[in-house]
């Protein structure tokens, strides 16, 4: 993801389906993982209460990324922000 790209469609199903590597059942809010290439680090993002998308920050250099939730999205819960 970069600042010049237009907002992803992500859509994660049943949360509650998802376990953790150890099996543990993934529950609460829902939430992606987002590396910041800009400063190396790593950030979860949680769900707007809406559901609509995901919203946040670098937490180093402060820039912003919202990913949106969307029908045919990805399973995945780890992304970059190139």
């Amino acid at each position: 993801m970069s600042a010049q790209d237009p907002d992803y469609l992500v859509d994660i199903a049943d949360l509650e389906k998802h376990a953790d590597n150890d099996g543990t059942l993934l529950t609460g809010q829902p939430w992606i993982g987002v590396r910041f290439d800009c400063c190396g680090v790593y950030q979860r993002l949680y769900k707007s209460k809406d559901g609509k998308f995901y919203r946040g920050h670098c937490p180093r250099c402060l820039r912003k990324v919202r990913v949106l939730v969307g029908p045919g999205g990805t399973d995945e819960r780890f992304f970059v922000a190139e």
